[in-house]
């Protein structure tokens, strides 16, 4: 009867036994924990992971003998904002065609689970992917010329070592176009990046010359 009693006592403080073990709750922890599982999303919210992946996998489905060859990269996702399809959840994927120099938008509307609508367009460079970026560091690292002075230049400022990768650098990639440069002529029309490098210590490397042609996979010593 005693124990019967401190079971209601403890019931009442806001007290829960599970196995022996006592968690104490207050009031308004177990609706709190009931009103936070996640609501489907409307179509304003922003696309959530799973929906990035999703439409990645979909609009990549037919290109992806291209990307493993690396002819065809997808860049990035981003949720359509078309107005007149505001009542549903679409996603657009925006893939980079090497071979053709062409930027593929290619809409998947979320709910049918297909893609909707396509463009094509050549001459439209959006700035480049994390992937690229580490791809042009590659690249770099593979050159005859310049490849060995990235590594020196990585183990004086480490203070000796080895640099095992392009992941090892700190990078950022901005879009290359040539203006009154001499040497990177074809980045007129190929996807080719500014790199900037950083090493350890919070050094950098100095890039100012170099573009790196991701269409043509080659490097260019830039001059004035």
């Amino acid at each position: 009867m005693r124990r019967r009693r401190i079971m209601m006592a403890l019931a009442g403080a806001g007290v829960v036994a599970v196995a022996g073990t006592a968690l104490f709750l207050s009031g308004e922890q177990a609706p709190q924990a009931a009103r936070s599982a996640p609501s489907a999303p409307v179509p304003g919210d922003p696309l959530t992971g799973e929906e990035v992946t999703r439409a990645t996998a979909i609009a990549s489905a037919t290109l992806r003998a291209h990307m493993t060859t690396g002819q065809v990269d997808l860049l990035y996702v981003e949720r359509d904002d078309d107005k007149g399809a505001e009542d549903r959840r679409r996603a657009d994927a925006y893939l980079y065609d090497y071979a053709t120099d062409s930027l593929i938008v290619r809409t998947v509307d979320l709910g049918q689970g297909k893609v909707v609508k396509e463009t094509a367009t050549r001459g439209v460079q959006p700035p480049p992917s994390k992937a690229e970026e580490v791809r042009a560091a590659e690249l770099l690292l593979a050159d005859p010329v310049y490849g060995g002075g990235v590594r020196e230049s990585y183990a004086k400022a480490l203070g000796g070592g080895l640099l095992r990768s392009a992941a090892d650098l700190g990078l950022r990639g901005l879009i290359f176009t040539p203006g009154q440069e001499r040497g990177g002529e074809p980045c007129k029309t190929h996807r080719c990046l500014r790199l900037f490098v950083r090493l350890p210590g919070n050094t950098w490397l100095d890039t100012s010359r170099i573009a790196v042609d991701l269409s043509a996979k080659k490097i260019y010593t830039l001059e004035w």
